[in-house]
C-alpha cells in the first residue's frame, strides 16, 4: 500500500513505532488482539488498528503540498478537512480558511473568489453543486481534490447500481458531508433515499411490503430522498452503500434485511433482479478499526479512553462499542484529563462535555483501554498516555517498557 508523507509532528516515539511493529509483524492483519503495555502499575491495551487511515493520510499530503505549492495565495477547505480539531487548526495557523462548517452553512461568501485563489476539497468530498460553483470561480476542484479513495468507490458503485436499474439506498448520516456528497452524485444516475440505522431499514421494510403506504414513506423520509422519488416504482430493485465511517456490521445488517425483505416480496428465485449485494464498498480502515475494538474489549480493562475530534462519527462508534462493556471517556486531548480525579469528557448521546470525579479506579493495576479514530494524530494519543502514565509515580518508565516490548519478538527492522 502507498505510503504518505506526513509531518513528523502527527508521529509519537511510543504509538507510531508500536503500530508500525505490528504491520511489519502481521502484514496479512490477522491478528486483532491488542497491544499490551505492562507499567507495573498501570497497564495499557493499545488497539490493533487505530488512527489515521488511508484516506486522513492522503488528505494530510494533499493539503500540505497545496501550502508547500501556493505560498503567497489565499488557500481555503470547503469545510473541515477531517474530523480533527488539531489537524484542522493547524492549517488554519497556516493561513487556510473555511468556506462551510460541517454541516454545510457556508461562512465566506462564495464571491470573494477569485481564479487566483486554492480550494481545497476535503476528504469526506463535496456534492456536484459546490463543484460546480467552484468551476464558476475558474477554480479547479480536482487540483487539491483530497475525496477518500473508498469514498469515490461507493460513488463509483451507485452510479453503476444506476445505471442497472436500482435505487440506492444510502445508509449515513443525512447531515454528514460524506453523505450529503454521495447523496449528491447518485441521485444523478439512480433514484436515492438515506436512511440513518437499521430501525429506519425496517420502516423502509413495511413500505415495501406494503404495511405502510407512500404517504407515510414522504413524511418519515421527508429531506431524504431524490427528487421524483416514488416508492411504488423506485422501491422494486435496491442496492445498499453506506457513508464510509458507519458501524460496519450496522451497514451489513442492514443490507441483510433488505435481502430477506425483497425476498419476501419478490422471491429466492428473482432476488438477483431486486437486491444488488454491495457489500465491497465497506471501507476496509472502518472494518479494521471496529475489528480491533472487538479485540480489546476481549481484555478485561478497567476502563477506556477513546480519543478523537467529538463531530467525528468513526470515532462515536468505536465509543459507542466500549461504553456498551465498561466505563468509556471520549476525550479530543490530553488536556481534557484535568488531574488524576477528574476529566472532562464528551458525552455523544446529549452531545455535551461533562466533568467526571475519580475516573481512575483505586487499584493496582489500573489496566485501561487506549484507542482512537481514524482522524486522529498518533502524537495526541501518545500524549494522552503519557498524561496518565505522570499520575503513577511508581510506574515504570517509558524506555523500559518498549525496550521489554521490542526485546520479546516485536522487533522493528
Amino acid at each position: 500500500m502507498k505510503t504518505f508523507d506526513i509531518p513528523l509532528f502527527y508521529k509519537s516515539p511510543v504509538i507510531s513505532r508500536i503500530k508500525n511493529s505490528r504491520k511489519l509483524n502481521d502484514p496479512r492483519k490477522t491478528d486483532y488482539s491488542p497491544t499490551e503495555l505492562d507499567f507495573g502499575s498501570v497497564i495499557f491495551y493499545i488497539a490493533r488498528h487505530f488512527g489515521f487511515c488511508y484516506g486522513v493520510e492522503n488528505a494530510i499530503e494533499i493539503s500540505y503540498k497545496a501550502l508547500e505549492e501556493n505560498p503567497g495565495k489565499r488557500i481555503f477547505l470547503l469545510s473541515e478537512m477531517i474530523h480533527n480539531p488539531d489537524v484542522n487548526n493547524d492549517l488554519v495557523e497556516r493561513g487556510v480558511k473555511f468556506l462551510m462548517d460541517t454541516s454545510g452553512k457556508q461562512l465566506i461568501d462564495w464571491n470573494i473568489l477569485t481564479s487566483d485563489d486554492i480550494v481545497i476539497v476535503p476528504a469526506f468530498g463535496t456534492t456536484l453543486e459546490i463543484e460546480k460553483q467552484i468551476n464558476q470561480k475558474s477554480i479547479d476542484p480536482l487540483k487539491y481534490n483530497t475525496t477518500c479513495p473508498f469514498v469515490e468507490k461507493v460513488w463509483n458503485r451507485a452510479d453503476s447500481l444506476g445505471k442497472n436499474g436500482f435505487t440506492v439506498i444510502v445508509h449515513g448520516k443525512y447531515k454528514h458531508e460524506e453523505t450529503r456528497a454521495t447523496f449528491s452524485h447518485s441521485k444523478e444516475s439512480s433514484p436515492t433515499l438515506i436512511i440513518r440505522d437499521i430501525s429506519e431499514a425496517v420502516t423502509l421494510g413495511d413500505i415495501i411490503l406494503g404495511k405502510k403506504n407512500s404517504s407515510e414513506f414522504y413524511k418519515i423520509f421527508s429531506d431524504r430522498y431524490s427528487a421524483g422519488f416514488d416508492p411504488s416504482r423506485d422501491l422494486n430493485s435496491i442496492g445498499v452503500v453506506n457513508q464510509t465511517t458507519m458501524l460496519a456490521t450496522e451497514t451489513q445488517s442492514i443490507a441483510d434485511y433488505l435481502y430477506d425483505v425483497m425476498t419476501e416480496k419478490f422471491s429466492l428465485e428473482n432476488i438477483r433482479e431486486h437486491f444488488s449485494d454491495t457489500r465491497d464498498t465497506l471501507c476496509y480502515a472502518t472494518h479494521d478499526n471496529q475489528k480491533a475494538t472487538y479485540g480489546l474489549l476481549e481484555k478485561k480493562a478497567d476502563m477506556a479512553l477513546v480519543v478523537g475530534g467529538y463531530n467525528s462519527s468513526n470515532t462515536s462508534h468505536i465509543y459507542e462499542l466500549c461504553e456498551e462493556k465498561l466505563p468509556t471517556y471520549f476525550i479530543s486531548t490530553a488536556d481534557k484529563i484535568l488531574s488524576k480525579i477528574a476529566i472532562s469528557h464528551f458525552d455523544f448521546y446529549n452531545q455535551k462535555e461533562l466533568t467526571t470525579s475519580n475516573f481512575i479506579p483505586q487499584k493496582n493495576p489500573v489496566k485501561i483501554i487506549l484507542t482512537s479514530g481514524a482522524s486522529c494524530p498518533d502524537s495526541i494519543v501518545d500524549e494522552v498516555l503519557q498524561k496518565i502514565l505522570s499520575y503513577f509515580e511508581d510506574a515504570k518508565s517509558i524506555d523500559d517498557v518498549m525496550n521489554e516490548y521490542f526485546s520479546t519478538g516485536n522487533k522493528l527492522n
